[in-house]
């Protein structure tokens, strides 16, 4: 990290995004896979830009970059799914950043509003599409969930550009 520790700080403009990258990289955040149903069938993408946002409501967002070819696919679909992966699925998180076809990677079905689902993940939220801002390089994207899933285990953890699991204090 170059003087982004400095007290003077710096200012984040275009010129300095690695750096500004590098500070929003000490928030550790979890990694999710979000899946929708396309034209050309199922389609996911990571995604480690969720967080909750109303218990009531129930809604949680995500964050997709205009950027991405699969941009379009998710900003127009009406359901989709949010898995959040466990400290085991790094392999899975890489798989879709790479390839939003993915899905022979890991077990998935249908739910009924034809969302492809992750059947093997730490949690999962199933959404139908509530409202999209745009903001900058990305759009955000927040979700009604119409129904939350959860198993046991530790989250798959990224934080300062690399992977990672979570270990409590004892």
């Amino acid at each position: 990290m170059t003087d982004v520790t400095t007290l003077n700080g710096f200012t984040p403009t275009p010129d300095r995004q690695r750096d500004f990258r590098n500070v929003l990289g000490c928030f550790g955040t979890g990694v999710t896979i979000v899946t929708c149903m396309t034209e050309s069938g199922p389609m996911g993408m990571t995604a480690n830009s969720f967080s909750a946002v109303s218990l009531d409501p129930p809604l949680v967002l995500w964050c997709p970059a205009h950027a991405s070819n699969r941009y379009s696919l998710f900003a127009k679909a009406q359901h989709y799914g949010i898995h959040v992966l466990s400290a085991e699925q790094l392999d899975l998180g890489l798989a879709f950043a790479k390839d939003g076809f993915a899905f022979d990677h890991c077990a998935w079905t249908e739910n009924e509003f034809g969302v492809p689902v992750l059947t093997e993940t730490l949690a999962r939220f199933e959404c139908e599409a509530y409202d999209l801002h745009q903001a900058g390089d990305h759009a955000i994207a927040v979700g009604r969930v119409l129904r939350a899933h959860a198993t046991s285990g530790s989250p798959l953890l990224f934080t300062q550009g690399g992977y990672g699991a979570f270990a409590p204090f004892d």
